[in-house]
């Protein structure tokens, strides 16, 4: 009769044996990880070059450096002395322009810059977009005139003056309002009655004189004046003053200091 199997091969009949009928060998387990180990480091290996690749492409080649410089926006600055005080590196990689740098310089030698934007324009270009300021009032001092924008900052000294721009008076010396505002503030006040004005009148003022905080008066074309009082409620006043002068086309003095009570007289 034949045996039956043994303690040791029943033992063994639950193991999980390979294509052959045989366990796995420990070998196979170890290539295995021999193997992810080699993928993973051959990954590692293609991630370095392509960064080192990248980075001496940036710069160390010349594929991208600064071959020229676009100016655009310049009014009354020209591009060469925009692009003079600007000093971009030409030549030098254009990944290490500092562009934050450019800007400061540009606004602190420029006033008449009012904000700047550098930027750089892949492969070999740095691009230079100004906004320049632009006059609303005039001051004169001594035979010049100094610009001043919409935001009350007086910017540049021309010796003509810009054709269009109304002159500032300020006849506040004496004023009791110098005790409260000082010339800063009351050159703000007449910048905001400037920019309230509709764009008709704007165009006929000639002058905009101030006396006082609460005392603004208007001296249009044609011998016309306008008492606009304080700067408060402009745009109410602003409404009336066209109202006004629509009824009343050959009047000489107009008077909304008091909006709610117009006036206007002379012919």
């Amino acid at each position: 009769m034949a045996a039956g199997p043994t303690t040791a091969e029943k033992r063994g009949t639950g193991r999980s044996r390979g294509p052959s009928g045989r366990p796995p060998r420990p070998e196979g387990r170890s290539g295995l990880l021999r193997s992810s180990v080699l993928r993973l480091s051959l990954i590692a290996a293609g991630v370095l070059l392509l960064a080192g690749g990248t980075v001496w492409a940036l710069y160390g080649s010349s594929w991208f450096r600064v071959e020229r410089v676009k100016t655009s926006g310049t009014g009354v600055l020209t591009r060469a002395q925009v692009e003079s005080v600007a000093a971009v590196p030409v030549g030098a990689p254009l990944v290490t322009v500092d562009t934050g740098a450019i800007e400061a310089r540009l606004r602190d030698e420029l006033p008449r810059i009012a904000s700047i934007e550098v930027e750089r324009s892949w492969p070999h270009e740095i691009t230079l977009k100004v906004t320049e300021r632009k006059p609303v009032l005039l001051m004169e001092k001594n035979g010049r005139f100094v610009e001043v924008d919409a935001t009350a900052v007086p910017f540049a000294t021309v010796t003509a003056p810009p054709p269009g721009v109304p002159r500032l008076v300020l006849d506040a010396a004496a004023s009791p309002s110098l005790r409260r505002f000082d010339a800063d503030r009351l050159l703000a006040e007449a910048v905001r009655v400037r920019g309230e004005l509709p764009d008709a009148i704007a165009k006929d003022t000639r002058v905009v004189r101030l006396s006082s905080y609460d005392s603004v008066t208007l001296e249009l074309a044609r011998g016309r004046t306008v008492f606009w009082g304080s700067a408060e409620h402009g745009p109410v006043k602003a409404r009336v003053l066209t109202a006004l002068m629509k009824a009343t086309p050959k009047a000489g003095h107009f008077d909304v200091s008091a909006p709610s009570a117009p006036a206007s007289s002379g012919s």
